[in-house]
């Protein structure tokens, strides 16, 4: 049996990216599998279907790196035919086929129950990036920053994880600065609920060693010169929730916001995140993200518009989340 998805080939320097029929008798090792409904693309997908980055691991792979819909057949005890999952990272879209075709198998392990909060389309809407946003928050909970503790920034916050951490931050009642490359889209953050706009030029060149306290935590998806300034105007006390390289993978900082002012760097990873804190990551997004607000900056294209998004991603032209109707 065949079925719609996406396939990425590489034989030497000749790299492809097309939309075809795939075998069933092609598809990976797992003892789920998943007729996928909706998927997203993210950042990373973007990178591995425009062959910008080295993001994928194995060839051929089919790209995206989340998906939600019904179990269709199964041998883990966890899950039966029918059931409603989600899964994120776990390296689908990198080393094991991933969610921009119509039917996925997996590990059981993976996958997460879908919360009855959500639909398939809206555990999409929410994604990789806004699990990931969530990760963010939950570190800055655990180290102790609260609304009461200061001002908390968010860098790339036009971005999906950026869109998704600002809202679910206002929405516990955090004073949100959202740092943004793009005038335009002051508007668009003050809506998901950021106080203040910070442009992305004060943070993205080489800074001081050490600024003026300006941030009691941030959530950073940007990395390089940008996480280094975000570290140096760190109240004493505060953590930097680290998520993202889209500037750099380099860090050209300085010890002393760690060393003066007991600044923490706190590492997020959402793709090997241990089952526990997905679940409890899923859990807390449907109590405290505003899906009205989310779904307002969301567009859904279907599964041939995939590699022009992609596209789209890497030239900067997209903002909030992107929904692939795998069927539509």
């Amino acid at each position: 049996m065949t079925f719609k998805g996406w396939k990425l080939t590489k034989d030497d320097d000749a790299f492809s990216c097309a939309l075809g029929d795939l075998e069933e008798s092609e598809m990976m090792d797992g003892d789920v599998t998943v007729d996928v409904q909706y998927s997203t693309i993210n950042y990373k997908d973007g990178l591995a279907m425009t062959n910008k980055g080295p993001v994928v691991r194995r060839w051929p792979m089919v790209p995206g790196i989340d998906f939600a819909g019904p179990v269709s057949d199964s041998s883990h005890p966890e899950f039966k035919a029918g059931d409603m999952v989600v899964l994120n990272g776990w390296g689908v879209g990198e080393t094991h086929w991933g969610g921009l075709a119509q039917k996925a198998r997996v590990k059981g392990d993976w996958l997460v129950p879908l919360p009855d909060t959500f639909t398939p389309a809206q555990a999409m809407t929410i994604g990789t990036a806004g699990y990931t946003a969530m990760l963010c928050v939950m570190k800055l909970q655990d180290h102790g920053v609260t609304p009461d503790s200061g001002d908390v920034l968010v860098t790339g916050a036009a971005g999906g994880v950026g869109s998704v951490a600002v809202s679910i931050l206002a929405t516990l009642g955090y004073r949100v600065l959202a740092a943004t490359g793009r005038e335009a889209d002051a508007d668009y953050l003050k809506d998901l609920g950021a106080a203040d706009i910070i442009p992305r030029a004060e943070l993205s060149e080489k800074g001081r060693p050490l600024g003026k306290e300006r941030w009691a935590g941030a959530v950073d998806a940007v990395g390089s010169h940008t996480l280094a300034n975000v570290l140096a105007s760190t109240k004493y006390g505060g953590t930097v929730a680290a998520c993202g390289l889209a500037q750099g993978a380099d860090l050209p900082t300085y010890v002393m916001p760690f060393i003066l002012r007991g600044v923490t760097l706190a590492g997020v990873d959402s793709v090997m995140c241990p089952k526990p804190t997905r679940m409890e990551a899923w859990k807390k997004l449907g109590e405290c993200l505003p899906l009205d607000k989310l779904e307002a900056i969301t567009s859904t294209v279907g599964l041939a518009d995939a590699e022009r998004v992609a596209q789209d991603i890497m030239n900067g032209k997209v903002r909030g989340r992107v929904v692939v109707d795998i069927n539509g």
